[in-house]
């Protein structure tokens, strides 16, 4: 059974929240002599960014550049030689172009580069795939359009592989992917799906602990400090209390001080961690991080609420300073 490609339209225009990729693909078993082969048309970028395995093998980046790559001169008697370096980059597919899985590759006995005749068109290997243990391994890939053709299914295809937020698959989404794609049958992997969500609830769990944590934290050390202050500065508490400033004007005055330090410590926080993570992320966790401008509003309004927070007692004690008593011991 196929569907038509507009169902991928469908689901784009939808807009739906939680749809990170979507990979269509026609498959078709065949056979080249008497090897039976199963053929899959892909787009290939969004294919790639669908599998993690293909991702590590390098078929998508940038060209690997070392000093003891085989080319380098030094390495060259050594008889040096790395598979990593001879890394193939792929992120898409000419019209006759094809990637073999690894074990179908072994069968067919072709290599990189081959000629490979798939129902009297002939294409070329450009890549056989790294096993995978998967069913990858005995499938042939081809673009999508090329496979339509060849096999006279235009405009159709088989399935529409997505990658979702799990946390959206919780919340309702293959039911609005069932509305908009009502005559489909919509499967999910249930139980990388519950992994996933277990591990999602388990992070929470553990980022609201390190909150706690920081908080309680962040707040003793700021109200030390606030209280070292209060205690260097007994004589200049006592002269305000003396020329006329109230209680209260004391005690807002520490707050003040720890309202200022808070937004210091909240725009510092947010510029650091912002510039850190955009610089080690793709190091080492091979990501892209974009600022995120909203946690700006979150480290200040985090920060704002710890200083104030430790500074509570601290400003307290500094406003019920005897004027008199302070100015007699000094």
């Amino acid at each position: 059974p196929t569907m038509p490609m507009d169902y991928v339209e469908r689901v784009l225009t939808s807009t739906l929240p939680g749809v990170d990729n979507m990979s269509p693909k026609l498959t078709r078993r065949v056979k080249i002599g008497e090897i039976s082969i199963v053929l899959t048309g892909i787009l290939p970028k969004s294919e790639i960014a669908s599998k993690p395995l293909w991702q590590t093998a390098g078929l998508v980046g940038n060209d690997i550049k070392t000093a003891c790559a085989p080319t380098n001169e030094a390495n060259k008697s050594q008889g040096y030689e790395d598979e990593k370096l001879k890394r193939k980059i792929i992120d898409t597919l000419n019209r006759y172009d094809c990637m073999v899985g690894f074990q179908i590759a072994k069968r067919l006995k072709v290599a990189d580069n081959s000629k490979l005749n798939i129902l009297g068109q002939e294409f070329t290997v450009v890549k056989v795939l790294p096993e995978t243990g998967t069913v990858d391994d005995d499938r042939v890939f081809a673009h999508l359009n090329t496979v339509q053709k060849i096999l006279n299914i235009p405009n159709q295809i088989s399935t529409i592989e997505i990658m979702g937020c799990c946390n959206a698959i919780t919340e309702g989404l293959l039911g609005k992917l069932r509305n908009i794609l009502p005559d489909t049958r919509i499967t999910t992997i249930s139980q990388i799906v519950s992994t996933q969500i277990e591990t999602n609830r388990l992070m929470d769990k553990v980022t609201l602990i390190f909150l706690i944590i920081i908080f309680f934290v962040g707040g003793i050390s700021m109200g030390n400090y606030i209280w070292a202050n209060v205690n260097e500065r007994h004589k200049e508490i006592g002269i305000l209390r003396m020329i006329g400033a109230s209680k209260g004007m004391i005690y807002k005055l520490f707050l003040l001080k720890a309202l200022f330090l808070g937004l210091t410590g909240g725009i510092l926080g947010y510029v650091i961690g912002t510039v850190a993570g955009v610089i080690l992320g793709p190091y080492l966790a091979g990501i892209t991080v974009q600022p995120l401008y909203l946690y700006l509003i979150w480290s200040l309004a985090l920060s704002v609420l710890i200083s104030l927070t430790g500074t509570l007692i601290p400003a307290y004690l500094a406003s019920k300073i005897d004027p008199h008593t302070n100015l007699q011991e000094e």
